[in-house]
């Protein structure tokens, strides 16, 4: 069943959407009417793709920088919609090294966690709105990659962070949802595209699942979605 979702006159901040499943999450928002703003850590919009950041508002950002998203946040007077996309792995062996191990869990997890609170307030919701939090885990989220264990844990953690967020802030009037995608086809899935216990034998081309966000997670039909789901 097709849904079709309005974000007409809605504000989204798509952290970690300068690519990949953000890049992509991010177009569809904006498709549906959205005005989209998305952060990645390079200094331009001009530093990537022709065309890839096309009528979105680009905003260079390391979210590991803690007083670099405290000043981001002030520029923002509304916002209704908070999707973190954001995330690396270290492949080699490097995860084992406790310097890049914390690395990993200072982007994927501390790095997320301040994301959101520096924005609940902006995101609490109103009698005729509530702000929505999208936090995108990964499969790894519930099993273990080899090789990646801060990847691993960092991912584990945001599960439950993911939890503890939508029980505490749901009566804020924020809803806080995690979607957990196998292999996408992205930059940072490259060298692991081949994913044995897929029986396609293929990574998730970023098109067949590009409507998961749109029409649930982030729009009124699911107000009521507390939880998460792997898909």
């Amino acid at each position: 069943m097709t849904v079709n979702i309005d974000l007409s006159g809605r504000t989204a901040l798509i952290a970690g959407g300068s690519s990949g499943i953000g890049l992509g999450i991010a177009h569809k928002f904006r498709e549906a009417g959205a005005q989209v703003h998305v952060t990645g850590t390079r200094p331009n919009a001009s530093d990537y793709g022709e065309g890839e950041l096309d009528d979105l508002i680009f905003h260079s950002l390391d979210v590991a920088d803690s007083a670099a998203v405290e000043a981001f946040a002030t520029q923002f007077n509304a916002l209704d919609i908070l999707v973190s996309s954001v995330g690396i792995v270290a492949y080699g062996g490097a995860e084992y090294e406790i310097e890049t191990f914390r690395k990993v869990i200072d982007v994927n997890l501390n790095g997320v966690m301040h994301l959101c609170v520096c924005f609940r307030d902006l995101l609490q919701g109103t009698e005729t709105r509530e702000g929505t939090i999208v936090l995108v885990g990964s499969t790894s989220s519930f099993i273990a990659t080899p090789g990646q264990p801060a990847y691993s844990a960092s991912k584990g953690a945001l599960l439950t962070l993911t939890k503890s967020l939508a029980q505490a802030w749901a009566r804020k009037g924020i809803r806080v949802n995690g979607i957990a995608p196998g292999f996408v086809k992205t930059k940072l899935t490259q060298r692991s595209w081949e994913d044995k216990k897929c029986p396609a034998k293929r990574p998730r081309e970023f098109r067949s699942g590009a409507g998961v966000n749109r029409r649930k997670w982030a729009t009124p039909p699911c107000s009521w979605l507390h939880q998460w789901p792997p898909i």
